[in-house]
Protein backbone atom coordinates (compact mmCIF):
# COMPACT_ATOMS: atom_id res chain seq x y z
CA UNK A 1 0.00 0.00 0.00
CA UNK A 2 1.28 3.41 -1.00
CA UNK A 3 1.15 5.89 2.00
CA UNK A 4 2.12 9.04 -0.12
CA UNK A 5 -0.88 9.13 -1.56
CA UNK A 6 -2.36 9.77 2.08
CA UNK A 7 -3.17 13.49 1.29
CA UNK A 8 0.51 14.00 0.21
CA UNK A 9 1.83 13.38 3.14
CA UNK A 10 5.59 12.53 3.54
CA UNK A 11 6.28 8.90 3.40
CA UNK A 12 7.36 8.67 6.75
CA UNK A 13 6.37 9.85 9.70
CA UNK A 14 8.35 9.42 12.95
CA UNK A 15 7.28 7.07 16.01
CA UNK A 16 4.49 9.08 18.01
CA UNK A 17 5.04 10.94 20.56
CA UNK A 18 2.77 13.53 22.81
CA UNK A 19 5.87 16.01 21.83
CA UNK A 20 5.39 15.31 18.52
CA UNK A 21 1.22 15.10 17.92
CA UNK A 22 1.05 18.42 19.89
CA UNK A 23 3.14 20.09 17.63
CA UNK A 24 1.27 22.87 15.74
CA UNK A 25 0.20 21.37 12.04
CA UNK A 26 -2.93 24.11 11.71
CA UNK A 27 -5.74 22.48 9.37
CA UNK A 28 -6.87 25.77 7.27
CA UNK A 29 -10.59 24.58 7.34
CA UNK A 30 -10.53 24.01 11.38
CA UNK A 31 -8.47 26.78 12.45
CA UNK A 32 -10.89 29.32 10.33
CA UNK A 33 -14.08 27.98 12.13
CA UNK A 34 -12.42 27.84 15.52
CA UNK A 35 -10.95 31.79 15.26
CA UNK A 36 -14.46 32.73 13.74
CA UNK A 37 -16.56 30.45 16.71
CA UNK A 38 -14.17 32.42 19.36
CA UNK A 39 -14.06 35.57 17.48
CA UNK A 40 -18.20 35.99 17.22
CA UNK A 41 -18.36 34.88 20.57
CA UNK A 42 -16.37 37.13 21.84
CA UNK A 43 -18.17 39.63 19.85
CA UNK A 44 -21.74 39.05 21.09
CA UNK A 45 -20.59 39.19 25.10
CA UNK A 46 -18.37 42.72 24.59
CA UNK A 47 -22.11 43.47 22.79
CA UNK A 48 -23.60 42.96 26.07
CA UNK A 49 -21.59 43.74 28.51
CA UNK A 50 -21.69 47.12 26.59
CA UNK A 51 -25.49 47.28 27.19
CA UNK A 52 -24.93 46.89 30.88
CA UNK A 53 -25.86 43.50 30.66
CA UNK A 54 -23.95 40.35 32.65
CA UNK A 55 -23.04 37.44 30.92
CA UNK A 56 -21.12 34.93 33.81
CA UNK A 57 -17.06 34.56 32.70
CA UNK A 58 -17.64 30.98 33.57
CA UNK A 59 -19.73 30.22 30.27
CA UNK A 60 -16.99 32.41 28.00
CA UNK A 61 -14.16 30.00 29.65
CA UNK A 62 -16.44 27.03 28.87
CA UNK A 63 -16.77 28.21 25.40
CA UNK A 64 -13.22 29.25 25.04
CA UNK A 65 -11.83 25.58 26.47
CA UNK A 66 -14.77 23.71 24.16
CA UNK A 67 -13.10 25.49 21.03
CA UNK A 68 -9.62 25.09 22.57
CA UNK A 69 -10.28 21.06 22.32
CA UNK A 70 -11.17 21.00 18.70
CA UNK A 71 -8.54 23.06 18.17
CA UNK A 72 -6.25 20.90 19.47
CA UNK A 73 -7.15 17.41 17.95
CA UNK A 74 -7.74 19.17 14.89
CA UNK A 75 -5.18 21.84 14.46
CA UNK A 76 -2.20 20.12 15.54
CA UNK A 77 -0.07 17.08 14.29
CA UNK A 78 -2.25 14.97 16.21
CA UNK A 79 -4.56 15.15 12.87
CA UNK A 80 -1.56 13.90 10.91
CA UNK A 81 -0.84 10.85 13.35
CA UNK A 82 -4.50 10.40 13.37
CA UNK A 83 -4.49 9.50 9.80
CA UNK A 84 -2.12 6.62 10.46
CA UNK A 85 -2.74 5.49 13.67
CA UNK A 86 -6.49 4.39 15.05
CA UNK A 87 -5.49 4.98 18.36
CA UNK A 88 -5.09 8.30 17.91
CA UNK A 89 -7.65 8.72 15.80
CA UNK A 90 -10.04 7.46 18.51
CA UNK A 91 -8.66 10.01 20.80
CA UNK A 92 -9.30 12.75 18.10
CA UNK A 93 -13.03 11.23 17.64
CA UNK A 94 -13.85 11.03 21.19
CA UNK A 95 -12.53 14.55 21.86
CA UNK A 96 -14.62 15.86 18.95
CA UNK A 97 -17.51 14.22 19.83
CA UNK A 98 -18.04 13.96 23.90
CA UNK A 99 -15.73 17.01 25.27
CA UNK A 100 -15.80 19.57 23.02
CA UNK A 101 -19.90 19.27 22.38
CA UNK A 102 -20.20 19.38 26.46
CA UNK A 103 -17.72 22.38 26.81
CA UNK A 104 -19.50 24.35 24.04
CA UNK A 105 -22.65 23.33 25.11
CA UNK A 106 -21.90 24.84 28.76
CA UNK A 107 -20.82 28.50 26.59
CA UNK A 108 -24.49 28.83 25.76
CA UNK A 109 -24.35 29.93 22.43
CA UNK A 110 -28.03 29.96 21.14
CA UNK A 111 -28.88 32.25 24.55
CA UNK A 112 -25.61 34.73 24.05
CA UNK A 113 -27.12 34.86 20.12
CA UNK A 114 -30.33 35.60 21.16
CA UNK A 115 -29.68 37.87 23.72
CA UNK A 116 -26.93 39.84 21.21
CA UNK A 117 -28.46 39.66 17.91
CA UNK A 118 -31.20 42.83 17.92
CA UNK A 119 -34.88 42.71 17.68
CA UNK A 120 -35.89 43.40 13.65
CA UNK A 121 -38.53 45.33 14.75
CA UNK A 122 -42.49 44.59 14.23
CA UNK A 123 -43.45 42.29 11.43
CA UNK A 124 -39.89 42.29 9.97
CA UNK A 125 -37.85 39.15 9.78
CA UNK A 126 -34.07 39.72 11.10
CA UNK A 127 -31.31 36.69 11.58
CA UNK A 128 -32.74 36.70 15.51
CA UNK A 129 -36.61 36.24 14.35
CA UNK A 130 -35.00 33.08 11.62
CA UNK A 131 -32.93 31.57 14.52
CA UNK A 132 -36.37 31.61 16.77
CA UNK A 133 -38.27 30.42 13.90
CA UNK A 134 -35.76 27.35 13.48
CA UNK A 135 -35.45 26.72 17.31
CA UNK A 136 -38.85 26.26 17.06
CA UNK A 137 -39.47 24.32 13.85
CA UNK A 138 -40.67 20.85 12.93
CA UNK A 139 -36.72 20.03 11.95
CA UNK A 140 -35.70 20.80 15.26
CA UNK A 141 -37.90 18.91 17.06
CA UNK A 142 -37.13 15.90 15.08
CA UNK A 143 -33.09 16.44 15.30
CA UNK A 144 -33.11 16.72 18.89
CA UNK A 145 -35.54 14.21 20.18
CA UNK A 146 -33.60 11.17 21.88
CA UNK A 147 -35.76 8.87 19.04
CA UNK A 148 -33.33 10.10 16.65
CA UNK A 149 -29.99 11.25 18.61
CA UNK A 150 -29.29 8.39 20.69
CA UNK A 151 -29.59 5.85 17.27
CA UNK A 152 -27.75 8.36 15.55
CA UNK A 153 -24.90 8.65 18.32
CA UNK A 154 -24.93 5.21 18.14
CA UNK A 155 -24.66 4.48 14.45
CA UNK A 156 -22.06 7.48 14.44
CA UNK A 157 -19.75 4.33 15.95
CA UNK A 158 -20.69 0.64 14.87
CA UNK A 159 -21.80 2.17 11.14
CA UNK A 160 -19.32 4.15 10.53
CA UNK A 161 -16.62 2.13 11.67
CA UNK A 162 -17.58 -1.32 10.81
CA UNK A 163 -18.46 -0.65 7.22
CA UNK A 164 -16.78 -0.02 4.01
CA UNK A 165 -18.16 4.37 4.65
CA UNK A 166 -14.88 5.23 7.22
CA UNK A 167 -11.83 3.87 4.55
CA UNK A 168 -14.08 5.55 2.00
CA UNK A 169 -13.94 9.18 3.75
CA UNK A 170 -10.35 8.61 4.88
CA UNK A 171 -9.21 8.48 1.43
CA UNK A 172 -9.55 12.52 1.20
CA UNK A 173 -8.80 15.20 3.11
CA UNK A 174 -12.78 16.69 2.79
CA UNK A 175 -13.82 13.05 3.43
CA UNK A 176 -11.85 13.60 6.54
CA UNK A 177 -13.00 16.77 7.49
CA UNK A 178 -16.60 16.38 6.71
CA UNK A 179 -16.44 12.70 9.31
CA UNK A 180 -15.31 15.26 12.21
CA UNK A 181 -17.57 17.83 11.53
CA UNK A 182 -19.90 15.07 11.79
CA UNK A 183 -18.66 14.07 14.86
CA UNK A 184 -18.86 17.35 16.35
CA UNK A 185 -22.54 17.92 15.44
CA UNK A 186 -23.82 14.62 16.47
CA UNK A 187 -22.46 15.33 19.75
CA UNK A 188 -24.11 18.88 19.83
CA UNK A 189 -27.24 17.41 19.10
CA UNK A 190 -27.10 13.95 21.71
CA UNK A 191 -25.45 16.54 24.53
CA UNK A 192 -27.97 19.52 23.92
CA UNK A 193 -30.98 18.43 25.40
CA UNK A 194 -29.69 16.48 27.82
CA UNK A 195 -27.68 19.33 29.21
CA UNK A 196 -30.41 21.86 29.02
CA UNK A 197 -28.73 25.23 29.04
CA UNK A 198 -29.64 26.86 25.96
CA UNK A 199 -33.47 26.97 24.68
CA UNK A 200 -34.50 23.77 22.58
CA UNK A 201 -37.38 21.98 21.52
CA UNK A 202 -36.91 19.42 24.01
CA UNK A 203 -36.96 20.24 27.41
CA UNK A 204 -36.54 16.84 29.38
CA UNK A 205 -36.99 16.93 33.30
CA UNK A 206 -33.71 15.56 35.14
CA UNK A 207 -34.41 12.13 35.55
CA UNK A 208 -35.64 11.90 32.12
CA UNK A 209 -32.19 13.49 30.91
CA UNK A 210 -29.67 11.18 32.95
CA UNK A 211 -31.75 8.77 31.37
CA UNK A 212 -31.20 9.76 27.74
CA UNK A 213 -27.47 10.36 28.61
CA UNK A 214 -27.00 6.79 30.30
CA UNK A 215 -28.78 5.18 27.38
CA UNK A 216 -26.01 5.87 24.27
CA UNK A 217 -23.45 5.23 26.80
CA UNK A 218 -23.40 1.29 27.03
CA UNK A 219 -23.11 1.21 23.28
CA UNK A 220 -20.00 3.60 23.22
CA UNK A 221 -18.18 1.12 26.24
CA UNK A 222 -19.23 -2.06 23.65
CA UNK A 223 -18.10 -0.72 20.78
CA UNK A 224 -14.92 0.47 22.82
CA UNK A 225 -14.84 -3.20 24.03
CA UNK A 226 -15.18 -4.95 20.39
CA UNK A 227 -12.32 -3.19 18.97
CA UNK A 228 -10.47 -4.67 22.42
CA UNK A 229 -11.00 -8.28 21.81
CA UNK A 230 -10.78 -8.51 18.09
CA UNK A 231 -8.35 -10.82 16.98
CA UNK A 232 -7.09 -8.81 13.61
CA UNK A 233 -7.42 -5.69 12.75
CA UNK A 234 -11.17 -4.47 11.41
CA UNK A 235 -10.50 -1.57 9.57
CA UNK A 236 -8.81 -1.29 6.30
CA UNK A 237 -6.91 2.55 6.56
CA UNK A 238 -4.84 0.89 9.80
CA UNK A 239 -4.31 -2.48 8.50
CA UNK A 240 -0.96 -1.81 7.37
CA UNK A 241 0.83 1.23 9.26
CA UNK A 242 4.52 2.60 7.82
CA UNK A 243 6.93 0.77 9.21
CA UNK A 244 8.72 4.13 10.28
CA UNK A 245 5.68 4.30 13.21
CA UNK A 246 7.29 1.42 14.86
CA UNK A 247 3.35 -0.20 16.00
CA UNK A 248 1.84 -3.59 15.43
CA UNK A 249 -1.86 -2.60 13.61
CA UNK A 250 -3.58 -5.20 16.39
CA UNK A 251 -2.10 -3.37 19.55
CA UNK A 252 -3.10 -0.05 18.28
CA UNK A 253 -6.73 -0.97 17.32
CA UNK A 254 -6.52 -2.24 21.42
CA UNK A 255 -5.40 0.65 22.19
CA UNK A 256 -7.85 2.63 20.20
CA UNK A 257 -10.80 0.54 22.09
CA UNK A 258 -9.64 1.19 25.20
CA UNK A 259 -9.46 4.51 24.61
CA UNK A 260 -13.06 4.74 23.34
CA UNK A 261 -13.88 2.28 26.50
CA UNK A 262 -12.75 4.06 28.87
CA UNK A 263 -13.30 7.67 27.57
CA UNK A 264 -17.02 7.02 27.31
CA UNK A 265 -17.37 7.57 31.37
CA UNK A 266 -15.63 10.49 31.77
CA UNK A 267 -18.52 13.18 30.10
CA UNK A 268 -21.20 11.17 31.04
CA UNK A 269 -19.38 12.09 34.94
CA UNK A 270 -19.29 16.14 33.76
CA UNK A 271 -22.61 16.03 32.32
CA UNK A 272 -23.92 13.76 35.36
CA UNK A 273 -22.25 16.86 37.69
CA UNK A 274 -23.63 19.61 35.90
CA UNK A 275 -27.27 18.14 35.94
CA UNK A 276 -27.10 17.73 39.71
CA UNK A 277 -25.93 21.01 40.19
CA UNK A 278 -28.55 22.13 37.90
CA UNK A 279 -31.38 20.36 39.78
CA UNK A 280 -30.03 21.66 43.02
CA UNK A 281 -30.05 25.57 41.75
CA UNK A 282 -33.95 24.95 40.31
CA UNK A 283 -34.84 23.08 43.75
CA UNK A 284 -33.59 25.92 45.45
CA UNK A 285 -35.21 28.62 43.46
CA UNK A 286 -38.37 27.08 43.75
CA UNK A 287 -38.14 26.80 47.57
CA UNK A 288 -37.05 30.82 47.44
CA UNK A 289 -40.43 31.22 45.37
CA UNK A 290 -42.74 29.45 47.79
CA UNK A 291 -40.86 31.21 50.49
CA UNK A 292 -42.12 34.44 49.22
CA UNK A 293 -45.04 32.97 48.38
CA UNK A 294 -45.68 31.96 51.67
CA UNK A 295 -44.86 35.40 53.68
CA UNK A 296 -47.09 37.17 51.18
CA UNK A 297 -50.37 34.71 51.61
CA UNK A 298 -49.32 34.01 55.46
CA UNK A 299 -49.80 37.59 56.24
CA UNK A 300 -53.41 37.41 54.52
CA UNK A 301 -54.13 34.58 56.31
CA UNK A 302 -53.76 35.95 59.13
CA UNK A 303 -56.03 39.18 58.50
CA UNK A 304 -58.35 36.63 57.40
CA UNK A 305 -58.28 34.82 60.77
CA UNK A 306 -58.37 37.53 62.72
CA UNK A 307 -61.41 38.62 60.87
CA UNK A 308 -63.10 35.60 61.60
CA UNK A 309 -62.31 35.94 65.31
CA UNK A 310 -64.10 39.66 65.37
CA UNK A 311 -66.67 38.45 63.45
CA UNK A 312 -67.56 35.65 66.22
CA UNK A 313 -67.07 38.01 68.79
CA UNK A 314 -69.60 40.51 66.67
CA UNK A 315 -72.22 37.51 66.47
CA UNK A 316 -71.26 36.21 70.52
CA UNK A 317 -72.26 39.87 71.57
Amino acid sequence: MDHSGHHGMMMDMPPFTLGRGLEFSGDPFFMTGCLLGVALYGWAVVRLWRRGDRWPIGRVVAFVLGVATVWLVMCTKLNDYGMVMFSVHMVQHMVISMLSPILILLGAPVTLTLRALPAAGRGRTGPRELLVKLLHSRYMRIITHPAFTIPLFIASLYALYFSPIFDFLMESKVGHIAMMVHFLAVGLVFFWPIMGVDPGPHRPGYVMRMLELFAGMPFHAFFGIALMMASEPMIGTYKHPMASLGIDALDDQKAGGGIAWAFSEIPSVLVLLALVYQWYRSEQRQARRSDRAAERNGDKELAEYNAYLASLQARGR
